[in-house]
């Protein structure tokens, strides 16, 4: 049964489905009944058939502040578990899809692990992010101890998992941690642009490479080939009209007109 609440809402444009979070009184901080709702809107967005991408942004000009500590311990307190969903929600899944978080203001604590979760990140001038959670004890349990050094390397990652410090969009795009990085204000609609864009590509081939680059994490060389030739395999079998495509003289000139 699907989560019920107000602090997440989907919105939709075409291949495009946008996941709103949206506890201002909290400052977008995720207690267990938005953890749930978030982890049904992912789950929503991967099996519609029509919904290609997705972003992740939280409104009001913060993307997310981490767990709702005032919900610690009680009812309505993150549920840690090692099975089922993540104590943020969807940190556990992984979808077939790409997701973009759109960053405005902090993405700290637990928001920094959503963040992480996402395949791609844009960032507002004046986001920070960062490890917040270090001042009060509360540990990394979303995927941030793993997905950090894989992200940005170990020396950077140990680094900010041990000071929680701040770190401004333009230190993010330098190492990494972002993918882009906008003017205030504009990250959303940035996100939902290049979600667009992704969404234009032949799809099988996107979704295909995404998942043996998730896959080779760990892998031996020749396993991880191995991987890439399977989900290569399965991308050949609809590749004729985009060969045919380039037969016919579509992508001169570096173009990517016409490319769905």
């Amino acid at each position: 049964m699907a989560a019920v609440t107000t602090a997440v809402r989907i919105e939709r444009d075409g291949p495009v489905t946008t996941v709103l979070l949206s506890r201002p009184e909290r400052r977008n901080a995720v207690d267990g009944p938005t953890a749930a709702a978030l982890a049904d809107a992912f789950r929503a967005f991967d099996s519609d058939p029509g919904a290609a991408v997705a972003v992740l942004h939280g409104e009001g000009g913060v993307f997310c502040a981490g767990a709702d500590l005032h919900a610690a311990g009680g009812p309505e307190g993150n549920r840690v578990a090692p099975d089922g969903d993540g104590p943020m929600g969807p940190t556990r899944l992984r979808l077939s899809k790409p997701v973009i978080a759109a960053i405005a203001g902090p993405a700290v604590a637990g928001g920094l692990e959503l963040a992480l979760w996402c395949d791609l990140r844009v960032a507002e001038e004046g986001s920070v992010l960062g490890v917040f959670c270090r001042r009060w004890g509360v540990p990394l349990v979303d995927g941030g101890t793993v997905r950090l050094p894989r992200l940005i390397g170990a020396s950077r990652a140990m680094d900010l998992i041990l000071t929680g410090r701040p770190v401004d969009a333009a230190e993010a795009l330098a190492i990494g941690l972002v993918n882009r990085v906008v003017p205030a204000g504009e990250s959303r609609a940035a996100a939902e642009a290049l979600a667009h864009e992704l969404a234009r590509f032949p799809q099988r081939c996107l979704r295909e490479d995404r998942l043996s680059a998730l896959e080779q994490e760990g892998l031996d060389e020749a396993t991880a080939m191995a991987g890439e030739l399977e989900h290569g395999v399965r991308s050949l079998a609809e590749a004729a009209a985009g060969i045919e495509r380039f037969r016919a003289g579509a992508g001169r000139h570096g173009s990517f007109g016409e490319v769905g």
